[in-house]
C-alpha cells in the first residue's frame, strides 16, 4: 500500500508517553453499551487465544461481558499527566506518521463522498495512540481489547503495539491490512453521524433474545467492514493507493475473524445465535462489497 508520499493528519492525539491507573474494570468496543467489541480486539483476543491454548470464545466472551455486562461503562481514574504529554497533532516515529497517513487518507475520502452521497458533512474523529492503557468516554481503553472506536467522545483508540504483535508474533498484518483495522473502526464513526448507532442500542435494548441482540451486533459490524471496502475503493480512485496483494491481505484478515471460524477452532463447530461480528463468508462479502462498489447505500446490511 502506498502511504508515504500522502498527507499526514494532524487530528491525533498522541498519549504514548503518559501513565495511566485503570481502577474501572472497564473495557472498549464501540461504547454504546450493549457489549460490543472492536474489529481489532476480535484479531487480538483470537490470536492471544490460538497461541495460548485458550478457547478463544472464552475470551471475547468474557471481555463483551466486562464491556456490556451492565449497560454502561465505568468512567476509569487517570493518573496525573503533565499538558505535554497529551499532545495533539502528527508524530514523528514510522508508525505515527503511517496512522497518520491513513487518518488523513480517511478525512479526504469521507470529506468528499459523504456530503456527496449523504448529504452529511463529514466531522473527522480524533486518534488517541496510547500504549498499554487510557482513559476514554466509554470507560478504560486498554491495548489488549485492540482498536476501537468510542461515540460518547468520538474518537478511535489505538494502541499500535497491535501492529507490531501482528506482524512479528503472529506473521501476519502488511499495510493495508492495518489500514482496514483503522478503516473498519472509522466506519463506526460514519455509523455514528448517519444516526445508526443510537438506533442499534434503541433495537439491541427491544431485542427479545440474546439471540436477536447478536443477529443486531453481526449487521453493525459488516456495516463497518462494508464502509471500510467503501472508503478504499474511494482512496485508490483517489490516490491509487492499492498495490498487488493489499486487497488479498485485507480479505484473508476478515476472513480469519470470522465467528465460524473463531468457534470452529475452538470446538470444532460453530453456533450461528452466538455471532456477534459475522461469518468468515460474510465478513468476505461485505468487505468485497464495498471494495467494488464504493458507495454508502451498498452497505445495507440491516435491510438484507
Amino acid at each position: 500500500m502506498e502511504w508515504e508520499d500522502y498527507r499526514r493528519s494532524d487530528n491525533v492525539e498522541d498519549r504514548r508517553s503518559e501513565d495511566y491507573a485503570d481502577n474501572s474494570g472497564g473495557i472498549g468496543g464501540t461504547g454504546i453499551g450493549t457489549g460490543h467489541l472492536g474489529l481489532g480486539a476480535i484479531v487480538v483476543l483470537g490470536l492471544i487465544g490460538w497461541a495460548l491454548g485458550i478457547d478463544p470464545r472464552l475470551l471475547i466472551g468474557g471481555a463483551e461481558m466486562l464491556n456490556g455486562g451492565s449497560g454502561q461503562m465505568q468512567r476509569p481514574q487517570q493518573a496525573q499527566t503533565s499538558a505535554h504529554s497529551r499532545t495533539t497533532g502528527t508524530p514523528s516515529d514510522q508508525i505515527g506518521q503511517f496512522v497518520a497517513a491513513i487518518l488523513a487518507q480517511t478525512e479526504d475520502v469521507w470529506t468528499d463522498i459523504l456530503p456527496a452521497q449523504k448529504g452529511v458533512k463529514y466531522s473527522p474523529p480524533r486518534l488517541v495512540l496510547f500504549n498499554g492503557a487510557t482513559d476514554s468516554g466509554c470507560g478504560g481503553a486498554r491495548a489488549a481489547m485492540g482498536p476501537f472506536y468510542c461515540p460518547n467522545d468520538k474518537k478511535v483508540y489505538l494502541d499500535t503495539s497491535f501492529f507490531r504483535d501482528m506482524k512479528t508474533k503472529y506473521g501476519g498484518g502488511g499495510d493495508f491490512a492495518y489500514a482496514y483495522v483503522i478503516a473498519h473502526e472509522i466506519g463506526h464513526h460514519i455509523q455514528d453521524q448517519l444516526g445508526i448507532l443510537s438506533k442499534v442500542q434503541a433495537a439491541e435494548q427491544r431485542a427479545g433474545s440474546k439471540a436477536q441482540s447478536n443477529a443486531i451486533s453481526v449487521r453493525t459490524e459488516l456495516q463497518a467492514d462494508c464502509l471500510a471496502g467503501v472508503w478504499a475503493f474511494n482512496a485508490n480512485a483517489k490516490y491509487h493507493v492499492l498495490q498487488a496483494g493489499d486487497v488479498e491481505k485485507a480479505i484473508a484478515t476478515a476472513q480469519a475473524i470470522g465467528d465460524d471460524r473463531l468457534e470452529k477452532a475452538a470446538q470444532g463447530y460453530a453456533v450461528p445465535d452466538s455471532f456477534t461480528h459475522g461469518t468468515a463468508e460474510q465478513r468476505t462479502q461485505w468487505l468485497n462489497t464495498g471494495l467494488k462498489s464504493g458507495q454508502i447505500d451498498a452497505c445495507n446490511t440491516f435491510g438484507q
